[in-house]
């Protein structure tokens, strides 16, 4: 029952004639180049920023008793 409605919903929207399609401002293919270009120019930006956390040695953070939100979790080691 549900296979014949499908059918018939897909053979009238086949009947209805030819469609025009939405038009674009450059051929498919200068579409896709344009994306692809936009993309690898954010992928190169994004691996520049991959050796910021390799310029030095990490340090560990000190308790500062006048921040505003001290961290809690360190147990008390920073008084």
């Amino acid at each position: 029952m549900l296979l014949q409605h499908i059918a018939t919903i897909v053979s009238a929207a086949g009947e209805s004639g030819h469609e025009e399609l939405a038009p674009i401002i450059a051929p498919p293919f200068v579409v896709g180049a344009v994306m692809f270009a936009v993309l690898l120019v954010m992928l190169f930006i994004t691996l520049s920023y991959s050796n910021l956390g390799k310029r030095h040695e990490a340090v560990e953070e000190h308790a500062d008793p006048h921040r505003q939100h001290p961290n809690k979790h360190d147990h008390g080691q920073g008084h």
